[in-house]
């Protein structure tokens, strides 16, 4: 079962209701910036939500106004000072970002204020994003003399496109909700007061879907975005297991019965 309310020992907290998980970064006075330490606790805490059967859906947020202004500067001096301790402290953040990716569960990133660095590469690793109209994102490598890792460096790729993978990693610049919606890293902007309802309802509208279902068509666009023979197979395999489940017999049963269905990801 996933930690929750874990803020002070973490720097997030976990909440589950109705099926709803929501994973919330809370250093406010920081913009959320992440510590080698919290990408460690966000690591565990989300493959624990990705197992544990209450939860339908994940959304990840940020406290304060902003969702995450990447990793943590202030200890670059001593976990990623050279190429040695940048190896380790990438493996690190390339967990968390692994494990929003693979999570069995469909994730939502809900984005306001600033998106930088490694709160993109959380961003872009959940399935969906909705952002208020004041999101600003970047991805300012260059701008630091680091090099992106390549794991998160596919998630840019495959979330912004090619192009606007390049300008925002060559250049470091910053763009706005507008911008980010137009090159399709973002699902919709909403006004700052709809994007907690506008979150919760695209969760519960996924909460109600088919668990198994939507596990296996995550399965398949991540092979299609691949290309790896290994990850088509998983994906066939997952698609197989729909097909002898309850629920395909539930959703079935419900079409013919012209009655909402009832899923339980069995």
């Amino acid at each position: 079962m996933a930690v929750e309310n874990a803020s002070a020992e973490h720097g997030f907290s976990v909440s589950v209701d109705n099926g709803i998980a929501h994973l919330t970064l809370e250093r406010p006075q920081k913009l959320n910036a992440v510590t080698a330490a919290m990408w460690q606790a966000l690591t565990t805490s989300l493959e624990e939500l990705s197992a544990d059967e209450r939860v339908r859906v994940v959304i990840i947020s940020g406290d304060g106004g902003n969702f995450c202004a990447g990793a943590d500067i202030a200890e670059f001096e001593t976990v990623r000072r050279d190429a040695h301790t940048a190896r380790n402290y990438e493996a690190l953040n390339a967990a968390s970002f692994s494990a929003i990716r693979n999570c069995a569960k469909p994730t939502i990133a809900m984005i306001s204020g600033v998106c930088f660095g490694g709160g993109f590469g959380l961003a872009a690793s959940c399935d969906l994003r909705i952002a208020a109209p004041d999101a600003r994102f970047a991805v300012p490598a260059a701008k630091l003399g680091l090099g992106y890792p390549v794991e998160a460096m596919a998630d840019i790729v495959a979330s912004t496109g090619a192009q606007m993978a390049r300008y925002l990693t060559f250049s470091g610049a910053r763009i706005d909700a507008r911008r980010a919606l137009e090159c399709g890293f973002l699902l919709e902007i909403v006004d700052m007061d709809s994007l907690v309802p506008r979150a919760r309802e695209i969760a519960n509208s996924l909460a109600q879907a088919a668990p198994l279902s939507i596990r296996a068509s995550k399965a398949s666009i991540a092979a299609a975005l691949s290309g790896r023979p290994e990850d088509t197979i998983r994906a066939q395999e997952l698609g197989d297991i729909t097909f002898e489940s309850q629920d395909y017999a539930e959703g079935r049963a419900a079409f013919r019965e012209r009655r909402p269905a009832r899923f339980i990801g069995k």
